[in-house]
């Protein structure tokens, strides 16, 4: 990065453009500084989830995975790419095998719910596939990164896989939906 925060109270952005790492400046209503901010909304609920879930199974993951969010907003900050590796989609990948190799098979929609950790997980699973809608209406305005989309893609089925996985782990039934 070729910025760093030496203060936080600048009052640069006091006319509503905010500074990116590369030096310029853009409008706060700028596309890109949605995504970045829904990058950095996602990045804190999965510090909270990692926080409120009093099991260590998930906690190296979990901050792995922040890394990587960290890693994206910095390059929506500066304008490059590469912040993606294959390696980082192939680990999302292996953790969802991993936790759904012990959970039985979906016959039905399940409701979020169920331990508190849980829904929890849900709701970071809820905002990462907001965080990929805004990754996508970028891309169709200038491209970005196709790994950057790819990576939030299966980050939202880890934490479905996840919030199925605590329930398991806490002992609560999994809630299906019932058409009406």
């Amino acid at each position: 990065m070729k910025k760093r925060i030496t203060k936080v109270t600048t009052k640069t952005g006091d006319d509503g453009s905010t500074g990116m790492a590369d030096g310029t400046r853009l409008r706060k209503s700028d596309p890109i500084i949605h995504c970045i901010g829904e990058i950095d909304e996602l990045n804190s609920l999965i510090g909270y989830l990692a926080a409120a879930n009093d099991s260590e199974k998930h906690k190296g993951s979990l901050i792995r995975i922040q890394n990587c969010l960290f890693n994206i907003g910095g390059s929506l900050s500066l304008g490059s790419d590469d912040s993606i590796k294959e390696g980082d989609i192939s680990f999302i990948e292996e953790e969802i095998n991993l936790l759904n190799a012990d959970l039985p098979s979906l016959e039905n929609f399940i409701l979020p719910g169920g331990h508190s950790t849980s829904a929890l997980a849900q709701l970071v699973r809820s905002v990462c596939r907001r965080c990929e809608r805004s990754l996508v209406s970028l891309d169709e305005k200038q491209s970005i990164e196709e790994r950057k989309i790819i990576y939030i893609n299966r980050l939202s089925d880890l934490f479905f896989v996840m919030a199925r996985s605590i329930n398991k782990e806490k002992n609560y039934q999994e809630v299906l939906w019932q058409q009406t």
